[in-house]
């Protein structure tokens, strides 16, 4: 009779354990989260800026530096001459429509491989912007094998290109904080359908768009993508989803001559910024640029082809002109203001003026991210600190090598590895983790802290990045490093072993309270046995 108790004691205490979640401590302590900031920059993959990150799997771990081939799967036996790919106003369209231009900056007969920029064009010099469409994207991944970023690129070998990671202004806090390697973005392609996945978890639906927007994939006999034929005006798949930016928000700000059946109507799908808004807690979107474009001045900086912010909500059905939602689009410029005037949201989603996103071809690096290192201090400074979370991470891969293939999860993505930096009081110091994440974690992040109906099946079963936070420890203080100069560091060796850290087994309170209750329940049926069995 004892050996039965024990027995179902102890299946107790398992059938406990498998019912709760891994990080179920990160989880309660989440709520010491009251403040979630989300920079949301553009356009670089993990190989390009954290290769020579220690810790990071990036371009000297083992099989990294995979030998590109062309269309007909022919290596290359040098890269192609790095080519420029530019907007320039007054040509009418990009340069990537027209012949390619050298760029003379950069050697000939690269070998192939990827090499560092910064011996070139250092990072506060500006380098053309690499195609990053949807079925570009998912031909250069080509099944995984990662081979094809210069057979279906624009720019000749630079997509091969990689930066002196200690020269970065956000290296010393993606060092001092934690920094996830194997995070990546949720569908294919470029910005605006990432921006839409950043708030919806969602490709949005355009049954009727114009005809001339419709891409042109090429499928062999057994379906596989083996090229297309389209520019950046090719904008929806056949059957009818909206992929690739360019597209143009029904709402204002859009461009004045765009005809409307060429905007796409009010999308009518939920969004993060809607389950905010029904739980009663406070939410903003700042935009670059949101003021001057509302105004009718939508011009990018020169020599750019005038273009609209790209506003995620702007998109959905909710947040029209005169709208309640409306209130809640904001510019870029109001951010640090709200933070220092006490008035920063719960939740804020920070989409930066194009000269500082770090887009290649219009947006220099080191600008770019002392400008995000501004508004980190200003968060640190700021009573908010102790209860913030920071997440600053990247749109979309930007047409730049990364040597990961990405999981595959559904049509959509996930897409290219992307850097993500948690810089938080709560943040594990000098943690690099390899936990898979796409960018839907960020919502799961913000679903878990306010216990929010998830969006999408993506959503709802990813990873809520917990992983990366210790609740247990005191705030950390702020941190002021010198970002002006780059830090000393030595590079990884090429043969550095790639990086598998598991993510961390931890136990709540409740738990351990509730197996001490079950061993003390244990011991005293043992000792009423015994005293029976005296007593028979």
């Amino acid at each position: 009779m004892t050996a039965k108790i024990f027995a179902a004691l102890f299946l107790c205490a398992l059938l406990l354990l498998a019912s709760s979640p891994l990080q179920a401590q990160a989880q309660e302590g989440i709520h010491k989260i009251n403040h979630v900031v989300i920079l949301y920059l553009e356009n670089r993959t993990v190989d390009n800026l954290y290769s020579l990150m220690p810790g990071v799997n990036g371009l000297f771990s083992p099989n990294a530096q995979i030998t590109q081939t062309d269309k007909n799967d022919k290596p290359y036996a040098t890269l192609p001459p790095v080519l420029i790919s530019l907007k320039y106003a007054g040509i009418g369209r990009p340069v990537d429509e027209l012949p390619g231009l050298p760029d003379p900056r950069f050697a000939q007969n690269l070998p192939n491989k990827p090499f560092q920029m910064d011996q070139y064009v250092p990072n506060n010099q500006l380098v053309g912007t690499p195609v990053h469409r949807f079925y570009e994207h998912i031909l250069q991944i080509n099944g995984g094998k990662m081979d094809k970023y210069v057979a279906w690129t624009d720019v000749g070998g630079m997509t091969m290109g990689y930066y002196d990671t200690t020269k970065l202004p956000l290296y010393p806090y993606a060092q001092h904080f934690a920094f996830a390697d194997n995070y990546f973005t949720a569908a294919f392609g470029g910005s605006w359908l990432n921006h839409m996945w950043l708030v919806c978890a969602c490709t949005p639906p355009w049954k009727n768009a114009p005809p001339e927007f419709i891409s042109k994939p090429i499928f062999d006999a057994n379906g596989k993508l083996i090229g297309v034929n389209d520019t950046e005006y090719q904008l929806v798949t056949p059957d009818g989803y909206a992929i690739n930016t360019g597209i143009e928000s029904f709402y204002p700000p859009h461009s004045s001559k765009t005809p409307t059946d060429h905007l796409l109507p009010p999308i009518d799908l939920p969004t993060i910024g809607d389950r905010l808004t029904a739980a009663g807690i406070s939410w903003n979107e700042y935009n670059g640029g949101w003021q001057d474009a509302l105004a009718g001045d939508p011009d990018q900086p020169i020599p750019l082809v005038p273009m609209p912010p790209l506003s995620s909500h702007g998109y959905f059905k909710p947040y029209g002109p005169g709208m309640p939602g409306r209130a809640h689009l904001r510019d870029a410029a109001d951010f640090i203001g709200d933070v220092v005037n006490g008035q920063l949201a719960a939740v804020s989603i920070v989409k930066p003026d194009p000269p500082f996103d770090e887009h290649a071809g219009y947006s220099i690096i080191q600008t770019a991210e002392q400008h995000a290192v501004l508004m980190i201090q200003a968060l640190m400074l700021s009573k908010y600190w102790n209860d913030t979370a920071i997440f600053i991470t990247y749109d979309d891969f930007g047409g730049w090598y990364d040597h990961v293939p990405p999981p595959t999860l559904d049509r959509w993505g996930p897409g290219g590895r992307v850097p993500l930096l948690i810089i938080s009081p709560y943040a594990k110091q000098g943690f690099i983790d390899h936990t898979f994440y796409d960018t839907t974690a960020l919502l799961k992040f913000i679903e878990t802290r306010w216990q929010l109906a998830a969006l999408g099946t993506r959503d709802a079963n990813s990873q809520d990045l917990t992983n990366a936070f210790d609740f247990t420890q005191p705030p950390a203080p702020p941190f002021a490093p010198n970002t002006a100069l780059g830090q000393a560091s030595p590079p990884p060796s090429a043969g550095a072993p790639s990086n598998t850290a598991e993510p961390s087994v931890t136990l709540t309170l409740t738990q351990i309270a509730l197996l001490g209750g079950l061993f003390v329940l244990a011991l005293a049926l043992s000792a009423l046995l015994l005293l029976r069995r005296r007593r028979a």
